[in-house]
């Protein structure tokens, strides 16, 4: 049966119902948004971005960047940085539907290697679509955690890209939390959400280890802060 369920026909079907889900969903919350002012002087002048959310919060994350713009051009086309597990595959197909092509790999990019599979070639796939003036959606967290522990991907791909970061908080009340590794947040219809941004953030092309380290401690502690304080606001 897990064989079955993790074929590619089964991880297709599973993301065509999750987006049918969601879109939805997602479209009859009640958001509230707090210092989006940050995210639209980032659409507006154009260029890379770079939008980190904790893995938990995926299903919620189609709601805190405006495709309508995207579509009219007037903000970066994002791609969402997504595992290769098994278990991503669904995920995957799912973001794709609500407008978040995948590029498949892992967040897990240390200073010196990639140790995930795939996670160089993701990496470097990332890089060229942000120099590009694109934009991508990090889980910095992912794909195995520990959960909000953020990984050194998300610094080192805005070191190397230039491209300024902003740390999202994603909240909703009722939600369904599942039995996951990371407690992942799934929506219900026509409730209450809250999006909060930070930043924008961002590392000099000369930054070293320590600066980088610098950079990620400082992100995570926040990242955490204001998806706490989503979470204090939606309930």
């Amino acid at each position: 049966m897990k064989r079955l369920i993790r074929s590619r026909a089964a991880q297709a079907l599973l993301g065509l119902v999750l987006a049918a889900y969601l879109k939805p969903t997602l479209a009859s919350i009640r958001w509230r948004h707090v210092g989006r002012d940050k995210a639209e002087g980032l659409w507006n002048r154009g260029g890379p971005a770079i939008a980190c959310f904790w893995h938990s919060r995926i299903a919620l994350s189609p709601a805190c960047w405006p495709m309508d713009r995207v579509r009219a051009g007037t903000a970066q086309d994002p791609r969402a940085l997504i595992s290769l597990s098994a278990d991503g595959a669904f995920i995957a197909a799912a973001m794709a539907r609500l407008g978040f092509p995948a590029i498949r790999g892992s967040s897990t990019k240390t200073w010196d290697k990639a140790k995930a599979k795939g996670g160089a070639a993701a990496f470097r796939e990332a890089l060229r679509w942000l120099k590009g003036g694109g934009g991508v959606a990090i889980t910095p967290d992912g794909p195995r955690g520990p959960a909000e522990h953020m990984a050194e991907g998300a610094p080192l791909l805005a070191k190397l890209s230039g491209a300024p970061v902003l740390l999202v908080g994603l909240a909703c009340a009722p939600g369904l939390r599942l039995n996951t590794w990371d407690r992942a947040v799934l929506p219900r219809p026509f409730g209450r959400g809250v999006i909060i941004w930070a930043g924008p953030f961002w590392v000099a092309a000369d930054a070293d280890r320590e600066a980088v380290e610098a950079a990620r401690a400082e992100w995570e502690a926040a990242l955490s802060r204001i998806t706490a304080e989503a979470e204090t606001l939606a309930a």
